[in-house]
């Protein structure tokens, strides 16, 4: 399409004042009419010759573009022209909702026989995958008559991440290690249980540690050594369900589960251990072995950074089947859910018990909106804040409840805030490696 320009308008306006005498005067009639003429038929050519500039135009998007949450990016593009002179393209690209971008139209001069290159700055407000498909160009006609405008068809998808920046400034101390430079001593609690091999029995050994088989087929007392477990598998399984829906300060519990995870997968791969993911709500949706590397990490950013919460009610009996069959060796699963409910948290605790026989078993959640002890808080102004408050208490009194009978069967249970949930589970995971608990 095209449209006009102030040029064109401001030809026309001074036409008016001719128009005028014309229809008063005989004699200026035809020049008036020939004037007219003249100018629209400039006008016509030049409507024409500017859809060939535009036609000419060749706009490309990258196929994939990564952001993250609340953090200015840009989205490169790439404008091609087919004639051989320079050319000025205003630009206008059409964002999915939930981005933020301070310009509105970009210009850009084209030169002559190279491509064009810019970004366009925006700022991501949710996380999730979104596409564009278009990209609207403009270019002014040779006479600056027209602005011929075109839609050209260009696809890129937009995943945007979860923000980590303010969880690594938080956990810096364990981020900024680099080789061996500033890493102290840590006390290891016990002496391992990884087999490394076998030696020649020495005084002060303990009988436990004697290999009985070794001994008789060399008739001489053979001592096992173990070394500390340096490779862990971490599993990290993210309820889906509605409960993780639940807004606490303004915000869904899934978006801080999701932090949490990412969080945890670069603790544990700055530590050497494999990281995985299990993804659940009515039945589990995505499971992801335990790994490491870089390739590892994207795969699990992926799996995550679209995940919604559903409408259905998580099953930990199907969660709790799943795992056992699938994770053989003994690991670390740390599982984000929400256990304010007493029947989900009797469901949650029938189901464990298939898993704490062979998996080290710990829950995080992160403390509702209100719940807390009855005088926590500040003085109630209101008769409705004082049944809040009390309602608040009953709900952390139930939580503290299912805590201790989880610590019963060895299972850990947390209730952490919605700004510390990361720095906790980093914690509670350190903790587990120093103490090889696993």
């Amino acid at each position: 399409m095209i449209v006009p320009q102030t040029r064109l308008l401001a030809w026309v306006a001074a036409f008016v004042p001719v128009a005028v005498a014309g229809a008063l005067l005989p004699g200026v009639a035809a020049p008036a009419v020939i004037g007219f003429a003249a100018l629209a038929l400039l006008a016509g050519v030049d409507a024409g010759l500017g859809r060939r500039r535009v036609r000419g135009l060749r706009v490309s998007l990258p196929a994939l573009v990564r952001l993250a949450v609340e953090r200015p990016g840009a989205i490169p593009i790439t404008v091609k022209q087919e004639r051989q002179r320079p050319l000025t393209v205003r630009l206008g690209l059409p964002l999915p909702g939930g981005f933020r971008s301070a310009d509105e139209v970009l210009e850009v001069a084209l030169p002559v026989g190279t491509a064009s290159r810019l970004a366009w700055p925006c700022t991501p407000a949710v996380r999730g995958r979104f596409e564009v498909l278009r990209c609207h160009v403009e270019v002014a006609s040779p006479l600056g008559f027209w602005g011929a405008r075109a839609a050209c068809a260009c696809r890129a998808e937009l995943r945007v991440y979860p923000n980590l920046a303010g969880e690594r400034k938080r956990l810096a101390a364990l981020f900024l290690r680099r080789g061996r430079s500033g890493i102290h001593a840590q006390r290891m609690v016990g002496h391992g249980r990884e087999f490394e091999k076998l030696r020649d029995y020495v005084p002060g050994d303990t009988y436990e540690d004697i290999h009985w088989k070794a001994t008789a087929r060399r008739g001489k007392p053979i001592t096992k050594l173990y070394q500390v477990e340096r490779t862990r598998e971490i599993y990290v399984a993210i309820d889906t369900s509605r409960l993780s829906a639940r807004a606490v300060d303004g915000e869904p519990a899934l978006e801080r589960f999701l932090a949490a995870a990412l969080v945890l997968g670069l603790a544990a791969e700055q530590q050497g251990d494999l990281f995985g993911l299990i993804v659940f709500g009515s039945r589990v949706t995505r499971f992801i072995r335990a790994g490491r590397g870089k390739a590892h990490y994207s795969v699990c950013r992926d799996a995550l950074y679209a995940l919604q919460s559903g409408p259905e009610t998580p099953d930990f009996d199907e969660l709790a089947s799943f795992t056992r069959l699938n994770l053989r060796k003994r690991a670390l699963v740390l599982v984000l859910t929400d256990l304010s409910d007493p029947v989900l948290a009797e469901a949650f605790r029938h189901g464990a018990e298939l898993l704490c026989r062979h998996h080290l078993l710990m829950v995080f959640m992160v403390r509702p909106s209100g719940v807390g002890p009855l005088f926590g808080e500040a003085d109630a102004e209101s008769t409705d804040q004082v049944y809040r408050n009390l309602a608040g208490h009953l709900i952390w009194t139930d939580l503290h409840e299912v805590g201790r009978r989880l610590q019963h069967r060895g299972i850990g249970f947390a209730v952490s805030e919605r700004e510390t949930l990361c720095a906790d589970l980093v914690s509670r995971y350190m903790s587990v490696k120093a103490r090889q608990m696993l």
